[in-house]
């Protein structure tokens, strides 16, 4: 069966990042890394990373057309299963981004798990949903941390794949997210802060199996 769990190593180090992902990879469905990982290291460890693991590029791209698609084909080019894209600037920009990723997919955020998501990008959740679909993303980004607006996505959503960040450090259940509609549970601190990051994972694994029995 696949896994559904993404673990997002939101850190700095580049070789923790390596050995986590050599580690955990039968555990998880893809690595979500972010800036400061990049920042930190440089672009090419998201190869380094996807030879161990999908490595999903978390970088919620956010600018013009052709920014987005300078940025996006560049983690195509090194070898990104997905990147995240903002949704929230408009169809122009996640199109390009749409089309500049070749078989990389991208992932439209529409909504997002801190509490300051409800100021602006939580009220225009169903626009940017529409957004997504009419662009041809492969899935979203909703809180895992918010069953009711997640299942409230999940009910339009039609094929588009949920990823659900929000879970452990940040109150979001991972039995409850799974029940409400999500495919991919993002997992971060709960796992990396961990003394047997391993186990963790395969602790939340064990859970999220269970939330898909028959009740």
């Amino acid at each position: 069966m696949e896994k559904r769990l993404v673990v997002a190593l939101d850190i700095k180090d580049g070789e923790k990042a390596i050995r986590m992902a050599r580690d955990l990879s039968p555990e998880v469905f893809a690595m979500k890394i972010n800036w400061p990982l990049v920042l930190y290291s440089k672009p090419e460890i998201i190869s380094e990373i996807a030879s161990f693991s999908r490595v999903i590029c978390d970088f919620k791209v956010a600018d013009i057309p052709n920014t987005n698609r300078l940025i996006v084909e560049r983690v195509r080019d090194l070898g990104a299963y997905a990147v995240i894209v903002h949704s929230v600037f408009g169809h122009d920009s996640l199109s390009a981004a749409v089309e500049a990723a070749g078989d990389t997919r991208v992932i439209a955020v529409v909504s997002m798990s801190h509490p300051g998501a409800r100021e602006f990008i939580g009220p225009l959740g169903d626009r940017l949903l529409d957004l997504a679909l009419s662009s041809g993303t492969y899935g979203i980004i909703a809180p895992g941390n918010d069953p009711e607006t997640l299942s409230a996505l999940k009910s339009r959503s039609g094929s588009l794949k949920i990823f659900t960040p929000g879970i452990g450090a940040q109150g979001g259940d991972p039995a409850e997210a799974v029940r409400a509609g999500s495919d991919y549970l993002i997992v971060g601190r709960a796992i990396y802060d961990s003394p047997d990051p391993l186990g963790e994972a395969r602790r939340i694994n064990d859970r999220i199996s269970k939330a898909t029995l028959p009740q």
